[in-house]
Parts: structure tokens; sequence; C-alpha cells
């Protein structure tokens, strides 16, 4: 069974193609800088065309789709209804789902008689329990307008919690983590008994941690103060916020290899942030699980910079908890969940 995997990003897109059998990375491809100034490639669909792809040695293809919303809360076949979904959902991950849906569309237009899949980002997370997903408006924001916290990076997520579970020689069932997918977006999530009951993205991407370019959380006043008093657009409050706040705010960077090389005073200040708000977060999410196998580092922070993880630990409370460095895989994840998918469907 060969499972071909499309993770496509707002301005990139990834490849892998999969031996299923041995988990084997058979075949691997990266296109980045899609639609930007200058790049040779525009759209995501000439970016899966610009990538040598046999069809006919596929068996299936899974899409990461970042917002499957309160309708499509697990991995699922992809037809028109499902098309039609990620599309209405593309207003809460403007970045992401229409991106998602060009490498849906160009792989069926491509192989109509492959099995496509979708796997959500917010899936893993539609295990939280109602008091945890709610917010504190009134009823019809969520009754009518689906507005809950559905949490993302939960393909990651998912990933790490096996694995961890799987290096501390326990059951999936019986493990309890903080996992923390530390990246340019960043997001952690408290998992109790194998499934996340807490997380730090909420309706969108954007709250939570401190990003690279995303401010996380803030008081919601601040909105409106920015269009009341100084004359932001919707629009330009929300590039702000997505595009201008987080470390780049800050410092004028989002690199943290680099943020941490420097020594003035802007640069200090935003790694000071950034580090407050996830051992906030820590501890918030220790209180909820009472007991803690291990706080995991993932995603390209967590994995790679061993500053960022010694400051984050360094709180006399987290040390008698282990702490795990995990490299994630997401397309695999996917993979492995196409497999359960076509196995369901057999």
């Amino acid at each position: 069974m060969k499972i071909a995997v499309i993770n496509a990003g707002s301005s990139s897109l990834k490849f892998k193609l999969f031996d299923m059998q041995t988990k084997e990375v058979l075949y691997a491809s990266l296109v980045e800088k899609i639609g930007e100034a200058g790049s040779k490639i525009q759209t995501h669909q000439e970016a899966l065309e610009s990538i040598d792809i046999d069809f006919s040695k596929i068996d299936a293809i899974g899409h990461r789709v970042v917002h499957g919303g309160d309708k499509l809360t697990s991995s699922t076949l992809i037809d028109e209804n499902v098309i039609q979904i990620i599309s209405s959902l593309s207003s809460l991950a403007p970045l992401h789902n229409p991106a998602n849906l060009e490498g849906i569309k160009v792989a069926r237009k491509k192989a109509p008689s492959l099995a496509n899949i979708a796997v959500f980002d917010t899936a893993f997370h539609s295990s939280m329990p109602k008091e945890a997903y709610m917010y504190a408006l009134p009823r019809e924001m969520y009754e009518k307008h689906h507005i809950r916290r559905y949490g993302f990076h939960g393909t990651s997520h998912s990933y790490i919690m096996k694995k961890a579970a799987f290096m501390l020689h326990k059951e999936i069932d019986e493990v309890n983590l903080i996992t923390l997918h530390l990246g340019n977006g960043a997001s952690a999530c408290a998992i109790k008994n194998g499934k996340s009951i807490d997380t730090s993205m909420g309706f969108t991407p954007l709250e939570g941690l401190v990003m690279g370019s995303r401010s996380g959380d803030i008081d919601p006043s601040i909105v409106l103060y920015m269009q009341k008093e100084l004359g932001l657009s919707i629009d330009e409050a929300d590039k702000l916020l997505n595009k201008q706040s987080g470390l780049l705010g800050i410092c004028d960077a989002n690199d943290v290899r680099n943020i941490i090389e420097r020594e003035d005073e802007q640069a200090k200040l935003a790694l000071d942030m950034m580090i407050r708000r996830i051992q906030k977060y820590i501890g918030a999410y220790m209180a909820l699980l009472g007991s803690v196998d291990a706080i995991v580092f993932s995603g390209g922070i967590g994995e790679n910079s061993e500053y960022i993880r010694a400051r984050v630990l360094d709180v006399q409370m987290f040390q008698n908890v282990n702490s795990l460095v995990i490299q994630t895989d997401e397309e695999l994840e996917i993979a492995n969940e196409c497999l359960l998918i076509l196995d369901k469907n057999s």
C-alpha cells in the first residue's frame, strides 16, 4: 500500500509518498514561496504540477486540511459535500483552507479514480469538553454561528502524543501530557488519557501563545479600540494581529535563531514574552491534568532550540516532570489516518 500526502500551507506545498508496510518515505518534495514576488510558481496548482508524481503507483492521497469546523470532526473520504464544507470554512482559516482545497482539486482531477482523504488539524481537539471549547458569549453565538474553540495543529499533537506514550512505555489511553508545537505558528495542548482536553489556539489559529507574527492572547477590546480610535478597517486589524504582531511586532524579526543571537533590549523582551506565555499555559495545564507524565517539545523551535527549552523549563514546579523532544511528522500521521479510513471503507 502506497499513500501520498499533500500538505499545502499558505505559501508552501509538501509532498510525501509512503510505503505503508515499512512506513518508509519513497519520495518527497517541497515547494516554497508560492505566490510570493519573484517566484516562478504562483499557485498551489502550479506547485503540485511541478512535482514529478506517478499517480499510477499510488493507492490513495491524504490531504492536510486546517479547519474542519464542527461538521468535519474526523478524517473522511472527500466528496463534493466535504469540499463544500471545507470551502465554507475558508473565512476561519483564510491562509490555509483555500490552499488545502487547491491541492484537493488538482489531485482529484489528475487521478479521479483514487481515494482522496481529508485529515483535519481540528479533529484531534474534538474530544475537548464543552467547558473547554465554549466561549462565555451569548449562547446564540455558538448555537447559530458556531463560534467556539476548535484548536489547531491537531495532527502534530496526535503524532507527538502517540510517540511520547511509546517512549514512556505507556498505553495511549493512560498517558497525560502537555505537548508544545513550537514553530512560527505555535500551540500548547493538554492531553489526558490520550485525548485533548484543552488547547491554546481557539476559534482561529490566532489565539494562545506568542508566535512569529501572531499576537496570541490579547484583550479583545484592543481590537475595538484600534478600529474606533485608530480608524483601522477589519482587514487592517486582521493583518496587524496575524502578520505584524508576535515576535515580529516586538523586535522586527520572527526567526527565533536570529533573535537569540541579538543582544538588544527588544530582542530580549520578545523572547521573555514568548517564554512567559508558554510557561503560563504549562502551569494552567498542570492544574487541569493533576498529574503529568511529560512536557513534550516539538515543531521547528521546540525540536531545535535547546535555549528555548531550557528557559521554558526553568521553573521549580516543572522540575519533577519529564521533558521529551520529539520530531513531529504530520505527513506520516496523515498517512496513518488514511490507512484507517481505507480499512473502514474496504
